[in-house]
């Protein structure tokens, strides 16, 4: 059975299929009021064409909604403005804007022709839910490492830093929020720079909210 995902009138659908001769066929599709879009058949992508991510931070620095940003530009999701907290289902982190639980999505990015198949994973940025991050992580070959330019790195940032270290991802730095009045980009890259040992000069910078990057 398929396990699908609704929103703004959609349902993002990923699941079990069954071919023509009854072979199990891994697929997803989206779907809208007007009826199936976009199938594609995900076991026709080699491990060399999928890659599996994280979006890890310290609390309210804006993972899911960089996640929102990313299923939008994958066209997973539409571009309506009014997408907030995609993937955001329990009742208490849509209502406090936190995530407790970790979710994923998969996308497809085409790049120098090849097309891949993208799992993302945002994860919870509350301290109180590590455990969320560490399994998260163990199935990820990179992360996104983002932090707040306004406020910097705090504990969670460090701490969900060294747990990807620890499993040997790839690790990506950005800094949102690069458009609040308050933004520091240039001292918040000082600062990634001086506690994780990387160029600042490699950070990206952008806006989740609008986005700018």
């Amino acid at each position: 059975m398929a396990q699908c995902l609704r929103h703004s009138g959609r349902r993002i659908c990923s699941g079990l299929w069954l071919g023509r001769q009854g072979v199990p066929r891994r697929r997803y599709s989206t779907r809208t009021a007007d009826g199936p879009r976009g199938d594609i058949d995900i076991s026709t992508f080699p491990p060399s064409r999928i890659r599996n991510f994280s979006i890890i931070a310290h609390i309210d620095h804006g993972k899911s909604t960089l996640a929102d940003r990313l299923l939008e530009q994958t066209g997973v999701i539409s571009k309506t403005g009014k997408n907030k907290q995609v993937l955001d289902k329990l009742k208490v982190e849509r209502e406090r804007g936190i995530t407790v639980k970790a979710q994923s999505a998969s996308m497809f990015y085409e790049h120098h022709g090849e097309k891949y198949l993208m799992n993302l994973i945002d994860t919870p940025g509350h301290v109180d839910f590590s455990y969320e991050v560490s399994r998260s992580l163990a199935a990820c070959q990179g992360t996104i490492l983002l932090v707040d330019a306004a406020q910097g790195i705090q504990a969670q940032t460090v701490a969900n830093f060294y747990l990807a270290f620890g499993e040997g991802l790839a690790v990506i730095p950005m800094l949102n929020k690069v458009d609040l009045p308050t933004a520091e980009p240039a001292r918040a890259a000082e600062q990634i720079e001086s506690a994780f040992e990387m160029d600042a000069r490699g950070v990206l910078h952008m806006s989740a909210k609008t986005g700018l990057g």
